[in-house]
């Protein structure tokens, strides 16, 4: 029997309750390569235990992880979600990293054309907008994915990170389906802006780092020190000050865990998953007894009174330091220019 029964709609696209998430698949948090059989083992282990939804980016690699994706799906990706992501401005043939952003329609259709023939596809199930593009008006960018919907390359769009007015705007001009931001107990942003948006225009919501890029855990701790090139080396509420006032959290987390009789890391994915049944995480990992960890999560259930209590237990506990590095944050929230 598969680990994942449940089924979820992100708008009217059904997936499984879990996703898994593969941006570290070419390249860890801590700069060191994963082994790429391994990862295409742990792609197809999650197939077998009922996961049918994998999100990738043309950013992560940049390339590379569209690659080892379509690689591990190749036997059964009539059968899966295949979820990745346009928008930075990366060389269409080198995969080189470019200054900023690009959306242009032109430059979209382009894009599109490589992540095909890297994922082993004829057609992307679910595109997002990675981040919004402030010099392209998000109905030129709609005009682009809609034409690529009537071409089959595309089947459902999305956003990730945007501006709420944008959001609203690229609905209008065609229907999305779903958004994609940060959301966790770490970070709870979303809860007063993107997702009442979600819900009031039948949009899914996917979480990204739904496990704090680790935190909730319990991998972090207050003696914990990232290498260089670890991006959480350069978030403020990884400091050393911030992590040993946040490590509340992980100590709640551990609480219900022993309540549960499960990981700490379950608990965080559980309580998110209860919150709406549009929400479906994708949490990534390279590791195979992470990957079973993550998916089992599905199987927590909460009474009323108890989700009440933890719910309760979570909005007591500040968070201290920002979650982004104030050059990334500046590409989130970003409202699209009016189209003229």
């Amino acid at each position: 029997m598969p680990d994942l029964e449940e089924r979820r709609k992100l708008g009217s696209l059904e997936v499984s309750s879990v996703g898994l998430g593969v941006q570290n698949m070419s390249r860890r948090y801590e700069t060191t390569v994963p082994y790429r059989p391994e990862m295409h083992t742990i792609i197809r282990t999650a197939f077998d235990r009922g996961l049918t939804f994998y999100d990738a980016a043309e950013a992560y690699g940049p390339h590379e992880v569209e690659r080892i994706l379509g690689e591990g799906v190749e036997p059964f990706r009539d059968e899966i979600v295949i979820a990745t992501k346009f928008g930075w401005n990366i060389d269409l043939e080198t995969g080189q990293r470019l200054p900023g952003l690009n959306s242009k329609p032109e430059h979209i259709k382009r894009v599109v054309e490589g992540m095909l023939k890297r994922l082993r596809t004829d057609r992307i199930d679910l595109l997002y907008q990675h981040r919004v593009d402030p010099e392209v008006p998000i109905e030129d960018v709609a005009g682009a994915v809609k034409e690529l919907m009537d071409e089959g390359k595309v089947l459902h769009w999305g956003l990730s990170e945007m501006g709420l007015n944008t959001l609203r705007r690229a609905h209008a001009e065609l229907p999305v389906t779903a958004v994609q931001s940060e959301y966790s107990m770490l970070w709870r942003g979303p809860e007063t802006g993107a997702i009442p948006v979600c819900e009031e225009l039948g949009i899914g919501f996917v979480p990204w780092s739904p496990l704090g890029v680790g935190f909730l855990t319990g991998a972090i701790d207050a003696f914990t020190r990232f290498a260089d090139g670890d991006f959480r080396k350069m978030e403020s509420r990884f400091s050393p000050e911030s992590v040993s006032h946040n490590l509340a959290l992980v100590d709640l987390l551990k609480t219900w865990a022993e309540k549960k009789e499960c990981a700490p890391g379950q608990i965080a994915l559980a309580w998110l998953m209860v919150q709406k049944p549009w929400i479906v995480p994708i949490p990534g990992t390279t590791q195979m007894a992470h990957m079973f960890e993550n998916i089992g999560a599905a199987k927590i259930q909460f009474s009323t009174s108890e989700l009440k209590e933890l719910n309760n237990e979570v909005s007591e506990i500040e968070i201290q330091g920002a979650r982004l590095p104030e050059f990334v944050q500046a590409f989130s929230d970003v409202e699209a220019p009016p189209k003229e």
